[in-house]
């Protein structure tokens, strides 16, 4: 087996929507630099995600200094500007509530054209202290942006090869091979044998160490063509089938950064223990 080798970066400035992939990218202690900062909701401040509409998987928002640059089919691109946190709003992350900061109203009529629906756009103005890690796999002081629950999501090329073979052996071998952006990762390794993250208790990346709290359950995203936002049956069809643990369907794990440094595409990926 190779030396397992960063493959490619991906940061998402807002949840939910299409992101980018840098060539390198800060890990702060609660995510990537500019991951998940921004987050949409709705009439009862609760996040609007590809889990509720789909659609999203066809907007883009892309960082730039200041703001980001938001795009989607038949409505002209917006840049929306990092709010001064002059006072905050609830927003409710699953279990969490969350205090962030209101965008400019042009923002909330632009995603409110999109969907359909009445829709705000939020920024996270201090990821250091607004939503703790879950307490059951956390460490004293570690906080998470609006990513589903930890700082960062890392896969593997190969256990995508795996599951792809897998599904191909299904029901459903016609939606296969299925694309890494169904998963959404933040950082992804070549270079392993298939699973082999299972194992991992602790990695690093470069010179970056991390620590990994728990496999990564998936839920409905995964059945979403990112290109035409139709949904199908996989992977959770073959998933429940192979990658079942206690009540989840697992596909990649979740990582905390134990420093901040620099992780760049083709460094190093060391398993610590």
């Amino acid at each position: 087996m190779s030396q397992p080798v960063l493959s490619s970066i991906h940061v998402y400035p807002l949840k939910a929507v299409r992101g980018h992939a840098p060539r390198e990218a800060v890990a702060e202690p609660w995510g990537l630099a500019g991951d998940r900062r921004w987050v949409l909701v709705d009439a009862e401040h609760k996040i609007v995600t590809q889990r509720q509409d789909p659609r999203l998987a066809l907007a883009a928002a892309e960082q730039l200094p200041g703001g980001v640059r938001l795009s989607a089919p038949g409505l002209d691109p917006l840049t929306v500007e990092v709010p001064e946190p002059v006072g905050t709003t609830p927003v409710h992350v699953w279990k969490d509530k969350v205090e962030a900061v209101l965008a400019a109203p042009a923002a909330h009529a632009w995603w409110s054209a999109y969907l359909e629906t009445d829709i705000r756009m939020l920024h996270l103005d201090d990821p250091a202290t607004r939503r703790p890690l879950a307490p059951e796999y956390a460490e004293p002081g570690e906080t998470v942006s609006f990513a589903d629950g930890y700082p960062l999501l890392v896969t593997t090329l190969s256990s995508l090869d795996a599951l792809n073979s897998l599904i191909a052996q299904g029901d459903h071998a016609d939606e296969g091979p299925l694309p890494m952006n169904r998963f959404r990762p933040n950082v992804v390794v070549s270079g392993t044998s298939p699973w082999a993250e299972d194992d991992w208790a602790r990695i690093a990346i470069g010179s970056v160490p991390f620590r990994i709290t728990k496999k990564c359950g998936r839920c409905v995203v995964t059945t979403t063509d990112q290109r035409t936002a139709e949904r199908g049956k996989e992977p959770l069809r073959t998933l429940a089938r192979h990658r079942r643990f206690g009540d989840q369907l697992c596909f990649g794990t979740n990582l905390v950064p134990l420093t901040s440094g620099t992780v760049r595409v083709g460094d190093p990926v060391r398993v610590l223990e």
